[in-house]
């Protein structure tokens, strides 16, 4: 995999070994970011981050930081190494299950611009109602959130849906806080 635009444009990175995680494809990440448009200055959440592409990708692209959510220890490495080896420092890795991690930012009162979610194609129904509970507390005013899933489901969040579109196995759907 490589970083697609940005500072660190063309840069490889690595993916988590074996099949626990499903990193997002060039072609899909590139697609999600030209409808999300700019990401200067952006604070950022990468929840079930894997490999951490999509939120290496915000930083790349200019995002002023971007905290990494993924339980996998082994996967937890992989985004710190990717970091490392890229020298991206405005990131953290938080090394926890996503429903902790949004109770936790959410008590600390911290806001993103942009979160981006790529759950587990398969645990997206039981994921679905703690992140409707927790996006629109954690979004910035006309802040977005960035879905992926498999390409039949059409997820649903409480806010404004921006737009959703197919790319082979995959489906984007972004959604806007108003």
């Amino acid at each position: 995999m490589r970083v697609i635009a940005g500072s660190r444009k063309g840069h490889r990175i690595s993916a988590p070994r074996g099949v626990v995680t499903r990193p997002t494809g060039d072609r899909v990440r590139e697609a999600a970011f030209s409808i999300v448009g700019p990401v200067e200055g952006a604070r950022v959440l990468d929840l079930f981050a894997g490999s951490g592409a999509m939120g290496i990708e915000a930083l790349s692209r200019g995002a002023a930081r971007c905290v990494f959510v993924e339980q996998d220890r082994g996967a937890c490495a992989v985004v710190t190494r990717n970091l490392e080896k890229l020298e991206l420092t405005s990131a953290v890795v938080l090394c926890n299950n996503v429903d902790q991690a949004l109770r936790e930012e959410r008590a600390r009162g911290h806001r993103y611009d942009l979160v981006l979610v790529d759950a587990p194609y398969e645990a997206w129904g039981a994921h679905a109602p703690v992140l409707g509970r927790s996006l629109p507390e954690l979004l910035e005013p006309g802040g977005v959130a960035v879905v992926e899933t498999a390409a039949r489901l059409e997820p649903e969040l409480p806010l404004d849906l921006v737009t959703t579109r197919r790319y082979g196995s995959a489906r984007i759907t972004v959604f806007r806080k108003p």
